[in-house]
C-alpha cells in the first residue's frame, strides 16, 4: 500500500499527489473524487499505476479544452498541438476522439466556418482557400463541399475589390502593364480565369492618356539613368525594348525617345 503524504493544487488546475515513498502523480479533480484520494489515505500499487496511466490523457484533455476555447481547430491542428505538448500518440488519438464526440472538433464545421470568414473578411480566391485548408489537414471532399458556400457572385465581388486596389497601387505603370499586374494579382490570390474576366469586365478600366504619359516619363527616366553608360544606339534600343515590355505603345515610346533621349544628347 502507498500512503498519500500531500495533495497540492497546481496552476494548471490539476492536483499533484505526493506519496510518503517519494513518488508523485498529477491527476484531475474527477479522478481525485472518483477514487476518494485524501491526505493520509492509502492506495494499492495497482491503483497508482492506473492513476499514472490516466494522468497523461486527463492533462492532455484539459489542454485540448483550453486550445479549442479560443477558436475552432482542425483535427490536424489539435494533434500537432498535443504532440508539441508531449502528449503520447495513444492519448492524443483518444483525446481527439473524445473532442469529436463532444462536437468540439469537427473538420466539416471548421472548413465551412473558415470559408464564411474569408468571404466576409478576406481577399483570397477559392484555389488559395482550398490549399490553406489542405495544409490544415482537411479532407479534399470536405473542402469541396465547403467551397460551395463561396459562390461566383461572392468571388466576383471580392475580386473586384482586389482589382481596384491593385489598379490604384500601380497608377505609375502603363495601362497594359497595370492590367497585367491586376490579372497576376488575382491569379496569385486564387481566383479562376472566369472570375478574373468578370471582374475586369465589370470595372472596365479606361486608359488615362495623361496618366499614361506620366507613367512613360517615370519609367523612361529610370531607364535613361540605368543605361547612361551605353553608347547611343544601344541605349536607345534598350530603352525601346524595355518600355515596350512594360506595355507602352511604339508611338509613345518613339515620342519619348525624340523628346527626352535625343534632346538629352
Amino acid at each position: 500500500m502507498m500512503e498519500i503524504k500531500q495533495i497540492r493544487l497546481e496552476k494548471n488546475g490539476f492536483y499533484t499527489i505526493v506519496f510518503t515513498e517519494g513518488q508523485e502523480v498529477q491527476v484531475s479533480e474527477d479522478l481525485l473524487v472518483k477514487y476518494r484520494l485524501l491526505k493520509g489515505s492509502e492506495i494499492t500499487a495497482e491503483l497508482f499505476e492506473t492513476l499514472k496511466a490516466s494522468a497523461g490523457y486527463q492533462i492532455g484533455l484539459q489542454m485540448a479544452y483550453n486550445y479549442v476555447s479560443y477558436q475552432l481547430r482542425s483535427e490536424k491542428e489539435m494533434y500537432q498541438y498535443l504532440k508539441k505538448k508531449e502528449v503520447t500518440t495513444k492519448d492524443a488519438k483518444e483525446i481527439i476522439e473524445r473532442l469529436k464526440e463532444l462536437n468540439l472538433v469537427d473538420d466539416q464545421v471548421y472548413a465551412e466556418s473558415y470559408i464564411r470568414t474569408q468571404i466576409r473578411m478576406g481577399d483570397k480566391g477559392p484555389y488559395v482557400l482550398s490549399q490553406n485548408l489542405k495544409q490544415k489537414g482537411i479532407d479534399p471532399l470536405i473542402i469541396e463541399q465547403a467551397l460551395y458556400l463561396y459562390t461566383i457572385d461572392d468571388q466576383q465581388a471580392i475580386a473586384i475589390k482586389v482589382a481596384e486596389k491593385s489598379w490604384r497601387k500601380n497608377q505609375n505603370k502603363s495601362y497594359q502593364e497595370n492590367l497585367q499586374k491586376i490579372r497576376a494579382t488575382l491569379m496569385q490570390k486564387g481566383f479562376g480565369s472566369e472570375v478574373i474576366q468578370l471582374a475586369l469586365d465589370e470595372l472596365s478600366f479606361e486608359k488615362d492618356e495623361e496618366a499614361e504619359e506620366n507613367a512613360l516619363f517615370i519609367e523612361g527616366a529610370k531607364l535613361l539613368r540605368r543605361h547612361q553608360r551605353l553608347d547611343r544606339s544601344k541605349r536607345i534600343q534598350k530603352i525601346k525594348n524595355q518600355l515596350y515590355q512594360k506595355g507602352f505603345s511604339l508611338d509613345q515610346i518613339q515620342h519619348f525617345i525624340d523628346e527626352e533621349v535625343i534632346e538629352d544628347e
